[in-house]
């Protein structure tokens, strides 16, 4: 991997606006990854994006927790880094169905614009520290629009936080890689944790051990602070199975979702917030999101 850079970022002027209202666009995500080997109805019948309303984003937490915190204004106690894990905002080949993986896909204006929605809302409800993102630039690009929002902060790269390297079936539209690419394409679906795919891709287990040595390395970091990091949707399935090893996530992992943890030293983790995206009530999002496994859906 290679070196950690540090980004500074200013106010910039804003050229876009999240008030942007949303057709029926028919877009089919790469985010429909399937509970099963055959591709199920929901991926082969496009799914559209949708606009959200009044419901209010998941509130998860461990057994060990306690009650949910709504107010998001409470500080952080002295003995744990509470992060702000973020999802990328949307890019074209979210739209076309194609995987990304490692390859550097831009965000597209609607991703833009979900950008801006949550760096608002997480400048006008949080006081944040730092910004860590992943070094790929959908995710760079969310993270420098909500530190701009936040007064300017530091952004960090990390490679350690991109999203899972998926070999052979990088650059493909998912529902024509078994076509493709078959033997990647079992591979990918086959479920176990040590598979890797072919071309270079990492199995469930070098995610897991990647993305959740990250976390804490860079909680570690941050004791007693509030810090956010913007990653991909395979990372943050992988960062709630560290949280909550027992239960598996409730719904998808949507562009620019909010999902809140916070790590102690002593490497206890627990889930706060998961998969709130209230802030994209004028923005509209796709209903997929991409969780890194064959059980994304």
């Amino acid at each position: 991997m290679s070196t950690l850079r540090t980004w500074y970022t200013f106010k910039l002027p804003v050229r876009f606006t999240a008030t942007r209202l949303i057709s029926s666009a028919h877009s089919v995500s790469v985010n429909n990854i399937l509970a099963c080997a055959k591709i199920p109805k929901h991926f082969c019948a496009e799914s559209e994006r949708i606009q959200r309303h009044s419901k209010p984003g998941n509130m998860a937490e461990s057994t060990e927790s306690p009650a949910v915190m709504n107010g998001s204004s409470a500080s952080v106690g002295p003995d744990y880094c509470e992060i702000i894990v973020v999802r990328h905002g949307e890019t074209p080949w979210n739209v076309q169905g194609k995987i990304q993986g490692h390859l550097d896909v831009e965000l597209n204006e609607v991703g833009r614009e979900q950008a801006v929605s949550v760096a608002e809302r997480l400048a006008k409800e949080f006081k944040i520290s730092v910004i860590y993102s992943s070094d790929l630039k959908r995710a760079l690009e969310t993270a420098q629009t909500i530190a701009n929002r936040c007064g300017g902060l530091k952004v960090i790269e990390d490679p350690e936080l991109r999203e899972r390297h998926l070999g052979d079936l990088q650059g493909l539209v998912f529902r024509e890689a078994a076509k493709v690419c078959p033997i990647a394409y079992q591979a990918f679906l086959s479920g176990k944790t040590d598979q890797d795919i072919p071309g270079g891709g990492e199995s469930l287990d070098q995610l897991y051990r990647r993305c959740t040595s990250a976390l804490q390395r860079i909680a570690r970091k941050h004791i007693g602070e509030r810090i956010v990091v913007v990653t991909h949707g395979g990372v943050i399935r992988t960062l709630y199975q560290r949280a909550c090893p027992n239960k598996k996530p409730e719904g998808k992992v949507l562009n620019t979702s909010i999902n809140i943890f916070r790590l102690t030293e002593k490497n206890k983790w627990v889930l706060k917030t998961w998969g709130d995206v209230s802030h994209l009530n004028q923005t509209g999002f796709l209903k997929s999101g991409f969780g890194g496994d064959s059980t994304s859906g």
